[in-house]
């Protein structure tokens, strides 16, 4: 499972080069997806007004809802200072889950603002998508 973070979904929006080709190539294969979590899309939006249309207008991009067990575990990483709302989520999201199995990746340009053991991958990496 692929989860972009605020930037990641802000980049997206704004028409990264290496996001698009990667929100591109998700579309064409049945079953991946990419997953913003709802707190990141709504941050994102309050930063860029429009955002979350341009993001949602890609059919690979899906949002992982802030349910009832998501939110009661997000408000006890804030609460433990794991970061803001929305870093919260985002790793809330990346973390092992019973609905999803294998290694959640992290997609994001802030990677000191998740904790040792959470896969990140920065997205102005040169290998991203495999390019060196």
């Amino acid at each position: 499972m692929i989860v972009l973070d605020t930037a990641a979904t802000l980049a997206l929006a704004q028409g990264h080069k290496t996001l698009n080709l990667l929100a591109g190539n998700m579309a064409r294969t049945p079953g991946d997806l990419l997953r913003i979590p709802a707190l990141c899309l709504m941050q994102a939006e309050s930063a860029d007004a429009g955002a979350a249309g341009r993001v949602l207008a890609f059919s690979s991009v899906v949002v992982d809802p802030l349910d009832t067990t998501a939110s009661v575990t997000v408000g006890t990483m804030i609460r433990d200072g794991y970061g803001g709302a929305d870093t919260c989520h985002a790793l809330y999201c990346a973390l092992p889950r019973t609905e999803f199995a294998g290694m959640s990746i992290l997609l994001t340009d802030r990677e000191q603002h998740y904790p040792p053991g959470v896969v990140t991958v920065d997205i102005d990496s040169p290998g991203m998508l495999g390019f060196h």
